[in-house]
C-alpha cells in the first residue's frame, strides 16, 4: 500500500518562525538544541547547537473532543533538505534518529475521531500501517511517541 508521510503544516511553520506565535496564539520558546530533540518539520533528531522553536501544535482541523494541542520542536531556520515522504522515519542507530523503538500509531476517520490504535515497533510498523490504511474507514494515521504521547507525524494514503 502506498502512503505519504506528512510533516507539520506550512502555515504553522510560517507563523512560528516569522511571527513567534503558535497554534494557541501564545509566544513560542526559542532554545539551543542539546541534541536529539525530535524536529517535526524535518523528521529527525536535532543536532547539538541547532536553534529550535518549542511551540504548541494542533494536527487537527475539525472541532470536537479529539481536537488537541501539544508541544513540538521545529528548527528555527528552515532546512532545504528533501524528506522521503514514501517511507517512515524509522531509527537506524544515528544520533539524529527520530522515532524510538516503541511508538504509537492511531487511525482516524474523516471526522478526525480515533478508530483504532496500536503500540508498535520499527519491525512491525509497516504492517500495522498497512492494516490501518487498508480499512476504507481510515482517513489518516498519526504517529505519536510512546512515553510522552507527543505528536510525531501524519500518514495519508496515496493513489
Amino acid at each position: 500500500m502506498k502512503y505519504k508521510v506528512v510533516t507539520v503544516r506550512s502555515d504553522f511553520l510560517d507563523k512560528v518562525r516569522n511571527f513567534g506565535i503558535d497554534d494557541q496564539n501564545q509566544p513560542v520558546e526559542i532554545m539551543e538544541a542539546k541534541g536529539g530533540e525530535p524536529c517535526r518539520d524535518v523528521l529527525r533528531g536535532a543536532k547539538v547547537g541547532e536553534k529550535l522553536i518549542l511551540a504548541s501544535y494542533c494536527p487537527f482541523t475539525k472541532t470536537g473532543p479529539y481536537k488537541e494541542y501539544g508541544p513540538i520542536f521545529v528548527l528555527a531556520n528552515s532546512e532545504s533538505g528533501e524528506l522521503d515522504s514514501n517511507k517512515l522515519p524509522l531509527p537506524n542507530g544515528s544520533e539524529t534518529d527520530y522515532l524510538g523503538h516503541t511508538f504509537v500509531l492511531k487511525a482516524y476517520c474523516v471526522n478526525e475521531r480515533i478508530l483504532d490504535a496500536k503500540l508498535t515497533s520499527p519491525e512491525q510498523a509497516e504492517s500495522d500501517l498497512e492494516e490501518f490504511l487498508s480499512n476504507e474507514k481510515v482517513s489518516f494515521v498519526i504517529a505519536r511517541y510512546a512515553a510522552y504521547g507527543c505528536y510525531s507525524f501524519r500518514v495519508e494514503r496515496t493513489a
